[in-house]
């Protein structure tokens, strides 16, 4: 039996590398981390780049994971795996930030909501589930974009919708918020799709470390940020633990 070709192994060590961080890495970076030469670190890259498993940011150079492995990524996971996997962490999310949760995935340039737990008091509130969001304007949608989940270039070509004057619709204002949330490993909204209302999610990966959905807090204004319309950081914590805990339980490596 013929043993294992070593070009596809180094193809795979690039792309686990890659789908292991939260930011894009530059030739020198994955080189070293793999401990090969950069001449044959470009050459992968190259070749995986020319079939969208990989793509390379045209201002820095680095690299991420391309929209066409995603989608692959994406594909396994049925959406009722993923709120089965989901729902205890969520409402433990809602009791612990005392707000509402959703859940999300993409579906035809959209965020479609996959699961909704209500803020944990006695106000009236109207189920979400199967609600289509704008991508670019809530932070469920703005999470999915960073992480290559669903392409941003169709959108910017449709010229976002302005929900409110805080919605961000100019492609550099939105693409450079998408590279702060890739950064970040988090993103928000704050008053971008209503006035009043803000919300921060958090990325949920499968196996491979690919993003496949994700999680979010919303509400008030004044409940999700601080007087500057920070989010707040113990929020930011409750939800990061939560997309790794169910992150975990779909079989993605601790990151």
């Amino acid at each position: 039996m013929a043993g294992p070709v070593q070009s596809i192994e180094r193809a795979a060590a690039i792309l686990r590398l890659l789908a292991s961080g939260s930011r894009r890495l530059g030739l020198g970076e994955v080189a070293s981390s793999l401990g090969l030469a950069k001449g044959t670190a470009h050459g992968i890259l190259r070749t995986l780049q020319h079939v969208d498993f990989v793509e390379q940011d045209p201002a820095t150079g680095k690299y991420q994971l391309g929209a066409a492995l995603l989608h692959l990524g994406t594909s396994y996971l049925d959406v009722n795996e993923l709120r089965s996997r989901s729902i205890n962490w969520a409402d433990a999310l809602a009791a612990r930030s005392g707000e509402a949760v959703r859940l999300g995935t993409p579906l035809e340039g959209r965020v479609l909501v996959i699961h909704h737990v209500f803020r944990p008091d006695d106000t009236l509130q109207t189920l979400d589930v199967g609600a289509l969001l704008p991508l670019h304007a809530s932070s469920l949608g703005k999470v999915l974009l960073a992480f290559g989940v669903t392409p941003v270039d169709p959108l910017l070509e449709a010229e976002p919708e302005a929900y409110t004057r805080h919605t961000l619709v100019h492609p550099e204002q939105l693409n450079r918020a998408l590279g702060e949330i890739r950064d970040l490993g988090w993103g928000a909204e704050v008053q971008e799709m209503s006035m009043g209302e803000a919300g921060i999610a958090a990325p949920i990966r499968g196996q491979g470390g690919l993003v496949v959905g994700a999680i979010g807090v919303s509400g008030p204004v004044e409940r999700i940020c601080d007087t500057k319309g920070r989010p707040l950081p113990a929020l930011i914590t409750v939800l990061r633990e939560a997309a790794r805990a169910i992150s975990r339980d779909l079989g993605a490596a601790r990151w």
